[in-house]
This record gives C-alpha cells, sequence and structure tokens, in this order.
C-alpha cells in the first residue's frame, strides 16, 4: 500500500503514534521516519502485533493520518488474522526442537528447568514437559532464559562445526529476537541469530548455521555462496520450505512481557 507524497508537506516534528477508529475499534499506528523512503509503506507485525508507517521525513502528519485511515479497514482484517500470542507461563504449549512441549510449574524440585518426557500419553498435545522450579510469577522469564541458553549452545555447536569444515573462524555469535530475519553474518565475522530457531526442528537450526557461516566465504548469494552452503547442509529445500510454512509461527510465543 504505497502513495506518493507531495512535495511541499510539513514535515511531522515529535511524533511517535496516533490512533485510528474503525467500526468501534481503536488501532495505534506506530510512526517510523526513513530519508530514503519516497512513498508510505503500512505493516501490521506478527512478533510485535502492531501496526507500523513507515514515511518518508517531509510527511505530513494529516497525510499519514489520511493513509491510515483510507486502509484502517485493511488493518483490523490483517490484526484479526494474527495467531494469539502464547505466553510462556504455567500449562501453555511451546515448541523445543521441533517438538511441543507443556509447560509446568514445579516448585520445590531440583533444578531450575528441565524437560520430563510423559510417562504414557502425550498430555493435550505435547511429548514432554518443560518443568519450572521457581516461583510462579517467575515462571516465564525462567522458560525465556532456558530457551535462550539452549538457542545458544544449539547454534554454538552447529556454527562451530561448519566453521571448521571450511577453515574460517568465527569472530563471535549473538543471539537477538529478530522479526524480520533469523540469522546475520557481518563483515567482521560476527554471526548474529534469532533465539527461536532453538524452537525449530534441529535441520532447521542447522540450516540456518550453515547458512551463516557460509557468508563468511561468501557475503552475497551467489552461485558460489549456495554451493558452499549445500555442501554444509543437505537440508536447504526442506529447511527453507518449513520456515516458510512455520517461521512466522514461532514468532507468538513469548515471555509475558517481550
Amino acid at each position: 500500500m504505497l502513495r506518493l507524497l507531495r512535495n511541499d508537506s510539513p514535515r511531522i516534528l515529535d511524533t511517535t503514534h496516533f490512533d485510528v477508529r474503525h467500526a468501534g475499534e481503536t488501532y495505534r499506528i506506530n510512526l517510523k521516519r526513513s530519508a530514503t523512503a519516497r512513498r508510505f509503506i503500512l505493516r501490521v507485525r506478527a512478533a510485535a502485533q502492531d501496526v507500523v508507517l513507515t514515511l518518508p521525513a517531509r510527511a505530513s502528519l494529516g497525510d499519514a493520518k489520511n493513509f491510515a485511515e483510507r486502509h484502517a479497514a485493511w488493518i483490523g482484517a490483517r490484526l484479526r488474522r494474527l495467531p494469539e500470542k502464547t505466553r510462556f507461563t504455567h500449562g501453555e504449549l511451546v515448541p523445543l526442537r521441533g517438538i511441543m512441549h507443556r509447560i509446568e510449574h514445579c516448585p520445590g524440585r531440583g533444578g531450575t528447568v528441565w524437560v520430563e518426557p510423559f510417562a504414557d500419553i502425550p498430555a493435550l498435545g505435547a511429548a514432554a514437559a518443560l518443568c519450572v522450579n521457581a516461583e510462579l510469577c517467575f515462571v516465564s522469564r525462567r522458560v525465556h532464559d532456558f530457551l535462550i541458553r539452549e538457542a545458544r549452545r544449539d547454534l554454538g555447536d552447529a556454527a562451530t562445526r561448519h566453521a571448521a569444515s571450511l577453515g574460517v573462524r568465527i569472530r563471535k555469535i549473538t543471539l537477538r529476537d529478530t522479526t524480520s530475519r533469523w540469522g546475520s553474518c557481518s563483515s567482521t565475522g560476527g554471526l548474529s541469530f534469532s533465539w527461536r530457531l532453538v524452537m525449530a526442528p534441529p535441520f532447521v537450526l542447522d540450516y540456518l548455521a550453515a547458512h551463516e557461516v557460509a557468508h563468511l566465504l561468501h557475503m552475497n548469494h551467489s552461485p558460489a555462496f549456495w554451493k558452499v552452503v549445500a555442501k554444509l547442509s543437505n537440508d536447504v529445500q526442506p529447511a527453507e520450505a518449513w520456515l516458510k510454512a512455520h517461521g512466522a509461527g514461532l514468532l507468538r510465543f513469548g515471555p509475558d512481557k517481550d
């Protein structure tokens, strides 16, 4: 949804958001200014479950509001299609390495967070329990921290193995909670990944690790780059297909406060 702006439009100063009403609903529109943008760009973000309107630096607040109001029905429809957030709380289901686990509050038991397979029939769609020994108010934080630790270990092991295969050196590995990409590689040899990859099946995480390590040799997506990726991973197409079909779904899981 794009629209050219008038060159004589006054600039928006310090406004960061405004509200739009439609059919009895109110939608918060967050503003993002861009020095390079020439048109309005409206997005509904699945991870944050919010609305962002990107606009050129010289856009007027009036034009921005008019644009959002004209597309209020579209905004409402997209927001209603977003999957409901699943918080890391007792009784909720969360994937770990592609397998659903049910979060169980287990106070007074040894350990902090650990996995216990269900002995008999899987419970409510989960194959195992993610047990948390903490006060109930800290369960969400403990689960979040646990998943990040597991992601750091899995991604570190996979990236190190692939780097050794190519004879390249990783400067550092950073975990983030990105919504637009699963991984990245800097020109200085640093790799960055979304911690949410630990929720995906292992072959997906391993492929993403191989993908970013391959960028240490080729900082592009040339045929030479993909040849290196294919050398490191036999799951390029299955992993890409899984991410296309299920990747966005990982964004709905999160702690009580993002």
